[in-house]
């Protein structure tokens, strides 16, 4: 194995949620593919088109020459008029049409990762034109899969994964916004802390410290004393932070205790990444 150590735990997030979508869409009848996922404006053949027009941009394959549609209600700025070119591209695409590509996709990207021996920081290219290194990019790459094999799941009642490989990453990356989220979109009082405590298939702990400067920091160690606690479950958690509901749709599912206008702050400014 040539991929480099770093590389290998999004390696294989990225490869149990590709299959796992795989999976869940095979058997699938035209009509289902439809649906209305949770992620905005997407339905399942929306979702599945991204994943394969994704992992496309990461084989290096061009960008499809295409005009988007007016009229496309969940497209308000450039980064989603970039993400809704792969999926636009495919949306009279068949069942069968669908799950060749993914397929072909699929064993093209496994074997880029079998053959992978460039270094963790190699520059390429990321959305927009932008630079980024390998590392920075299949690490998103895992956390943007896993989260949408959830939409999917959601979508198709067919719960699951919570858990798994990409979950964890999705922890991570959810839990390295954490820290601006509270201090600078929800404006949280210097020298304050704040604590989270998430429960379920993924569990954790962790403060966020505002210093003097209104900087926060994420810590793991608890709190004494903290100006508010979050207490809610990992499925919550990731739905409110990926835009997927709205505070209010799942009030009964978050605990908060400590200043009603700073936890409520925090809610409306929780969602990092649609």
């Amino acid at each position: 194995m040539s991929l480099h150590p770093t590389l290998q735990p999004y390696a294989d997030a990225w490869t149990h949620s590709v299959e796992a979508i795989s999976e869940l869409v095979q058997p699938l009848v035209e009509g289902e593919w439809n649906r209305r996922t949770p992620c905005p404006g997407w339905s399942v053949r929306d979702l599945v088109s991204h994943v394969i027009g994704m992992d496309c941009e990461m084989l290096g394959d061009p960008r499809p020459i295409h005009s988007l549609p007016r009229d496309l209600f969940h497209v308000a700025n450039e980064h989603q008029r970039y993400m809704e070119m792969q999926v636009d591209v495919r949306r009279h695409h068949t069942a069968p049409e669908m799950t060749s590509e993914l397929e072909y996709t699929i064993i093209r990207r496994n074997r880029q990762l079998r053959n992978e021996s460039r270094d963790p920081g190699t520059k390429i290219r990321g959305p927009l034109g932008t630079e980024i290194t390998l590392e920075e990019a299949m690490r998103y790459r895992a956390f943007d899969i896993w989260v949408h094999e959830q939409d999917l799941r959601a979508a198709l009642g067919r719960p699951g994964g919570l858990d798994a490989p990409g979950a964890l990453v999705a922890r991570d990356y959810l839990l390295g916004e954490l820290p601006d989220v509270v201090a600078v979109k929800a404006d949280a009082p210097r020298s304050s802390a704040i604590v989270f405590d998430v429960h379920g298939p993924v569990e954790f702990l962790r403060t966020i410290r505002v210093d003097i400067q209104g900087r926060g920091t994420l810590e793991t160690a608890p709190a004494l004393g903290p100006a508010a606690t979050l207490t809610l479950d990992w499925e919550t958690y990731v739905r409110l932070a990926c835009g997927r509901v709205a505070p209010e749709a799942v009030a009964d599912r978050v605990k908060a205790e400590g200043d009603p206008d700073l936890t409520g702050a925090i809610l409306r400014n929780f969602t990092v990444t649609q």
